[in-house]
């Protein structure tokens, strides 16, 4: 039994169920079909039809280039999916292959839930941010990853007099003070800045830890992973909480965001939206040239976004791992990267995949993307804490941007954080 999965605290009910759950299941559970000569692929894709067919174009393609074995595929919409994963766990029924969040594989992986990948494919080709590591060795990797942006029109900026920012020359905070000033001065929007403050979940900490960090403050400290006195609290995170709140007691941004901030930006609510490159079609074709995509602002440390989005594991208990790994490396070859990518509008994992993609190519529409990515993704916190800090943060951005004071708020989130780690025994395998 791993007893320590009962000291898991997750960032949704789900991921508390899921966690609980293998703990009384163990980490040896046998793959659903074990010893059939056909191995089951598991995703949370149910609800996006384009990226589903996608993958099973893929598997189908895998399964007809063999005899040995077949890859069935399942699909859960998202809501569900950690459900339906907690659900097999307590009946010993895992699948061989799974789909994860990239930055909940730590956690996983720490819990002995996945395997380390043994895969025939070169992975320092890929983005950083597409390989999720824990203890020194890969745990999963992903087809694709997203980036964050700050999005425009260039008309407005112009009627605003303020300039386009650029990954050479990005916005400091000052010049974003004082562009959110000019563009509020128009009299157009009621709040001309929307950082999609209606998100929840992991949206929290992966749309507004960059800020933090570009403060040079953080969700904890790395070296080691062992406790967040002093990045989460120190002078750096509380100057990033007055700026986040000064935000919205300005004026400049709402408090509460519409539901769809995109849609809200495209129907001219604001003037600046801060979305991901998942927006980028949709926008480039309601707005043509008049869409400008600009860097995050850069706070002290230069711009930064998350880094990760789904990625691929293999589990512990598949009864077959030789081949589930055999079907991944199968699977990230460049032209099924790009088939991907192409139907769901995501960032390549790899430049052969991207060469495949004409919007990211070199000179492609969206190549700015792949470009943030690269330059200016942090990953957040490889550690298995991070469901825990994560649940921490984003109440306390919520909290912060509700009137509570800075200081005490972040100094509340580090000592629950630290005793988490404490009472895990450090997250020691």
């Amino acid at each position: 039994m791993n007893k320590k999965l009962t000291k898991v605290l997750a960032t949704s009910i789900a991921a508390v169920a899921l966690t609980s759950t293998l703990a009384a299941c163990g980490k040896g559970s046998a793959s659903s079909n074990e010893g059939s000569g056909e191995i089951a692929l598991w995703t949370h894709n149910a609800g996006n039809p384009d990226e589903l067919a996608a993958v099973q174009k893929i598997v189908d393609s895998y399964n007809g280039s063999q005899d040995k074995v077949k890859i069935k595929v399942q699909a859960f919409p998202q809501d569900s999916y950690n459900d339906s994963v907690v659900s097999a766990a307590a009946a010993g029924n895992l699948p061989c292959i799974v789909d994860i969040d990239g930055p909940n594989v730590p956690n996983w992986a720490w819990a002995g839930y996945l395997a380390p990948l043994e895969l025939d494919t070169d992975l320092s080709k890929h983005l950083p941010s597409t390989v999720a590591e824990w203890d020194g060795q890969p745990y999963a990797v992903g087809y694709y990853d997203v980036a964050l942006a700050m999005m425009a029109r260039a008309s407005d900026l112009e009627a605003a007099g303020v300039r386009v920012a650029t990954m050479e020359q990005p916005w400091t905070k000052e010049e974003f003070q004082d562009a959110l000033t000019k563009l509020k001065a128009l009299g157009k929007w009621e709040h001309p800045l929307d950082l999609g403050t209606a998100g929840t979940g992991e949206w929290l900490p992966y749309a507004y830890s960059p800020f933090l960090q570009s403060f040079g403050g953080d969700l904890v400290n790395r070296d080691g992973f062992q406790s967040a006195e002093g990045a989460l609290n120190g002078d750096e995170a509380v100057e990033w909480a007055n700026w986040f709140r000064d935000l919205a007691d300005q004026g400049f941004m709402a408090r509460k965001s519409g539901k769809d901030s995109t849609q809200d930006f495209l129907n001219n609510k604001s003037a600046i939206v801060y979305t991901g490159s998942w927006a980028a079609d949709k926008a480039q074709a309601a707005l043509g040239d008049d869409l400008v995509v600009m860097p995050p602002v850069d706070l002290g440390e230069g711009p930064k976004i998350g880094g990760a989005s789904w990625q691929w594991g293999v589990t512990s208990g598949c009864s077959n791992t030789e081949a589930a790994m055999d079907y991944l490396s199968y699977s990230l070859k460049p032209e099924n990267i790009a088939a991907v990518a192409k139907a769901t509008g995501a960032i390549p994992a790899s430049e052969e995949a991207a060469a495949q993609t004409p919007s990211f190519a070199e000179g492609g529409a969206n190549r700015i993307f792949m470009d943030f990515s690269r330059e200016y993704a942090v990953m957040r916190p490889e550690t298995p804490a991070y469901p825990f800090i994560a649940t921490e943060y984003g109440k306390a951005v919520q909290d912060i941007l509700n009137g509570a004071d800075p200081k005490s708020t972040l100094d509340s989130a580090v000592k629950a954080i630290d005793a988490n780690i404490k009472s895990n025994g450090g997250y020691k395998n």
